[in-house]
């Protein structure tokens, strides 16, 4: 038996079947011994063939130039540190130990109605607003290319709100998966340094139009509805009474004229 420890990389590599055949077997061994990380282990599983089936649609397109190898190594060798985040949002797009990205099939308001979305949006502020480094993947100085990316990508024109009225900037955006297919996300941010996410992506039939509700996962809140096929929710880490006028006007800007 290998001195070694089992780490939760151990767990995630043998997942996605990347560990050596001997590490494999050690890992195997240890989950026989361990069945409540075996479980976790199964959820990874599950949760990794979510992703496969949420990124069907559109594993076959061209990635997009941000995201081409090639340009990531040029601006590695200028900026490193711009490199390693765009090399990170491609391990995340990937199959994969997703860590903290959590993906689940959630069952209330429909397995696609507001009540994943919102979920969504938790999962993905949790993800990437913490991040100090690449926090999106197209900066708002590109915000042309990022909502023709994005309205590509959905098949569906996206607009990008504009929150300056509400004391917020746009940082960018960028595509993120989701059990329901891709979605788009957009970040800003404040002189304090709070930031905002709004997710949006398409509804299924029966939720194409809902009335916005109130949300809560953990520390982070929003609302969340669905106008004309689409959805949307916004979310952050402040009271509910503060992000509402800004999910109104987010509203306004994304109905349907």
């Amino acid at each position: 038996m290998s001195l070694r420890p089992i780490t939760e990389d151990d767990l995630h590599a043998y997942v996605d079947e990347a560990l050596e055949p001997e590490r494999r077997v050690e890992v195997a061994s240890y989950l026989d011994d361990h069945p409540e990380v075996a479980g976790r282990v199964a959820t990874f599983a599950t949760q990794r063939e979510q992703l496969r089936g949420a990124l069907a649609s559109i594993a076959d397109e061209p990635l997009p130039s941000e995201l081409n190898l090639s340009h990531i190594i040029e601006r590695r060798r200028r900026r490193p540190l711009r490199a390693w985040g765009a090399i990170a949002a491609l391990l995340l797009l990937g199959i994969g130990g997703l860590g903290g990205w959590t993906l689940r099939s959630l069952q209330q308001d429909g397995s696609s109605g507001l009540s994943a979305l919102a979920q969504e949006a938790a999962y993905s502020y949790g993800v990437y607003a913490p991040d100090r480094v690449r926090p999106v993947e197209i900066r708002a100085s590109d915000s042309a290319e990022l909502t023709q990316w994005v309205s590509n990508r959905l098949k569906q024109p996206v607009k990008v709100p504009d929150l300056s009225m509400s004391g917020y900037r746009l940082m960018g955006g960028r595509l993120v998966a989701t059990s329901h297919g891709p979605a788009a996300m957009f970040m800003y941010d404040d002189d304090l340094g709070d930031r905002l996410v709004v997710l949006t992506r398409p509804m299924n039939s029966g939720s194409r139009d809902a009335p916005m509700m109130p949300h809560a996962s953990g520390d982070v809140a929003g609302f969340a509805w669905a106008d004309g096929g689409m959805g949307y929710t916004l979310v952050g880490q402040l009271p509910g009474d503060t992000l509402k006028p800004i999910a109104n006007e987010i509203r306004k800007q994304a109905r349907p004229i």
